[in-house]
């Protein structure tokens, strides 16, 4: 079975946001054999994510990084997706942290990139933000050697 993770900003500027998804088609349709996806399902790039790998017919795999995680959310459309996309999985995965720090966070994005043959990353080039940031998850991954796509208009800033 291939796997294949995922780590993005929560926060997507809209002149991004067709690009992604064409960008996460492209890396998810057309496999032979069975595909897992692997997301926090997040707010932003991991919901949309994983919203993409079950229409292309991928198994999708949840990394809860703790206990309080849904309270994360604080209601609304992200939560919602949460919880419809949390319905939808296959697998949970949840790690043993009490409560959402970044390294909750980081455990999960090095979880995610551990257990995947290549990671996707909705990634503006930028530092990471914190510990548990994409561009740590991304520095991270590539250490180990595996395959990164990196997918975002050139020329697009987040806030």
């Amino acid at each position: 079975m291939k796997r294949i993770g995922v780590t993005g900003h929560r926060s997507l500027p809209d002149e991004v946001i067709a690009h992604v998804e064409d960008g996460l088609r492209a890396v998810l349709d057309g496999h032979d054999g069975p595909l897992e996806a692997l997301s926090s399902l997040a707010e932003g790039a991991d919901q949309l994510f994983a919203d993409i790998a079950l229409q292309c017919g991928a198994d999708l795999t949840v990394v809860i990084p703790s206990a309080d995680y849904e309270a994360t959310f604080g209601g609304g459309e992200p939560l919602a997706g949460f919880h419809r996309l949390r319905e939808l999985a296959s697998q949970e995965v949840r790690l043993d942290f009490a409560r959402s720090t970044d390294e909750a966070y980081y455990a999960a994005g090095t979880f995610i990139a551990d257990s995947c043959d290549r990671l996707v990353a909705v990634w503006d080039g930028l530092p990471a933000r914190g510990h548990g940031g994409t561009g740590e998850i991304v520095a991270y991954a590539r250490a180990l050697g595996k395959p990164v796509t990196v997918l975002w208009r050139t020329g697009v800033v987040r806030d």
